[in-house]
This record gives C-alpha cells, structure tokens and sequence, in this order.
C-alpha cells in the first residue's frame, strides 16, 4: 500500500506535530481543523520548531522550505481528504467527536485510505465500528513532542489488516520512528502502564506522604525517569489524563484505575497543567523556571 498523501485532522499540538514530521519527510500533508486562527498558529509553530531544527543542525533552510511547500491547511474535511492515502485523526481525546469525525471520513475518503487514529485510549475497534472499511482503520499513537520523540505505538483494531499493519511499520519507520504494535484493549500499554503511575503519584501527595518535589525528584533520580509524573501529568494535561484513567476504570472494571479525588477535584477546578497555567505547578509564559503551585506549598 503506497502511502504519498497524507491528511491531518486536528491543529493542536500533536496535529501539527505529525503534520510536522510528514511534511518534514517529502510527504504531501493536509492540515485540517474547523479552526482558520489554529490552523494559522499550527502552520506558525511548525515553522518556528524547523527553525530550531535548523539550529541544532538537523535540518538546512532549504529542507525546511521543501517541507513546508508540502504542507497545506484546510478548514473543509470533504475537500482536504478526497486524494488522501492515510488519514491521521488527532483530535481531542473524546469518543464521541473522534466518531463523529470518522463517519465523515468514510464518507469523503477514498474507499482505499487509511484511516488512522492517534487516540492514547479509546478503542480502535469501536471507531472503526462507525465506517464501512473496520480492515482499514488502526491506531498511529504518536508521542510528544511529535518531532522529537522516536516512539509510535501501532494498535490494530478487531479487523485491520495485516497488511494495513505492515504498511504503518513501515511508513513509521520512513518517517524515523520506532514501531512498536499492540492490540486493542484499555490504554493499550503506553497508558495502561503509565497513568496509573501518575495516578499513584496524585494520590501519593493527596495522602500527605511527600510533596510535589519530592515526588518528582524521587522517580527522576531513583527511577531514571527524565521527567517526574506529576510534572508529566501537568505536560500531558490533567483533563487528558482523567479522561485515560475513566477509560481504563470502565474499560477493565478495575478500582485499582479509578483516578484519584485530587485529580478529579483540580480538573474540576481547571487546574489542567501547561495548557492553563497551573496544575502540580505553575506556568509563566517564557520562564523556564520550574514552580510549585502555592495550593501545594
């Protein structure tokens, strides 16, 4: 299956992560989002990320004009995808808007496109159950940030193809990533191994048995982990990582996911981490400068 077009729902920080990256490997790419105004910033941010590409001598300013001339952005679903080979979705982390975008992917794609999926949790097999295609639908969960972080986790669905498998391996590997596939079910394993270690360290400072530093320093240092999982919680978004453990709680009918009161308290709150200013920490625009949020000091 010759991959050569390639659509990306969605001009959020993934979205133009993996529009980014395709772009960036002579691939042609369609950005889309119902947003003109995210579209504008993604096309922006990409441009900004090459030119630090550039910086570290990774890319030359030839190959960032190369990959931005592949690049173009769109509002209409129906017009960007109707020469598409592979359809990236990266969408918010919600069931019901991911299907409703893939029913409408069915309907404008071509009946030979792939129809890919970057969720982090919801179920491969359930999306593919809105389209006619179940064969040719997978998940393409990519890492943040996109540029730099080598790993692509492949889910196949209850019906995907083998060869529509082997075709993403493949493709993931062109683009200098590292495949690694698993099957259908609650988190997969990135999230089914890593939010209930986040959850555990939410909860860990909830009982007052250390604090947010602590917390942190101790997985970073004893753990060799590059970043602490409440810093990483607050970088991933609190929302997202509430709606990932609500998703394996109910998907396995295990207490041991139920999210911890705390996390459910500071969602509530909009204490999201990066994306509103203050989670774990608190956020100042262009200070790099690590603080922990006063509710915790």
């Amino acid at each position: 299956m010759i991959i050569k077009n390639v659509s990306v729902i969605g001009a959020g920080t993934m979205g133009n992560g993996i529009a980014h990256v395709f772009a960036q490997n002579g691939f042609k790419v369609n950005l889309i989002d119902v947003s003109s105004t995210q579209l504008e910033k993604a096309f922006q941010n990409i441009s900004k990320n090459m030119d630090r590409q550039i910086t570290k001598g990774v890319l030359t300013e030839l190959d960032k004009n190369n990959a931005l001339n592949n690049l173009q952005i769109s509002t209409s679903i129906a017009d960007a995808v109707k020469n598409a080979d592979l359809i990236v979705e990266a969408a918010t982390e919600n069931a019901e808007l991911k299907l409703n975008i893939f029913k409408q992917l069915n309907e404008h794609a071509p009946k030979s496109c792939i129809l890919a999926s970057n969720t982090s949790s919801i179920s491969i097999t359930k999306i593919a159950s809105v389209t006619d295609r179940p064969n040719l639908v997978i998940g393409m969960h990519f890492m943040n940030p996109v540029p730099v972080m080598k790993l692509v986790e492949i889910i196949n669905g209850y019906a995907t193809d083998q060869t529509v498998t082997d075709t993403i391996v493949t493709l993931s590997k062109t683009l200098g990533k590292v495949p690694c596939v698993a099957n259908d079910y609650p988190g997969f394993i990135a999230n089914k191994i890593l939010m209930p270690m986040i959850n555990e360290a939410i909860s860990s400072l909830y009982e007052g048995i250390a604090g947010v530093e602590s917390i942190d320093t101790i997985m970073k240092l004893g753990m060799a982990h590059p970043m602490g999982p409440l810093q990483l919680a607050d970088f991933i978004g609190l929302d997202t990582c509430l709606s990932i453990l609500n998703v394996l709680y109910l998907g396995f009918g295990n207490p041991k996911y139920a999210p911890c009161p705390l996390l459910v308290n500071m969602v509530a709150a909009g204490k999201l981490g990066v994306k509103s200013g203050e989670g774990f920490y608190q956020y100042v625009a262009g200070s790099k400068e690590l603080v922990v949020s006063s509710r915790f000091k």
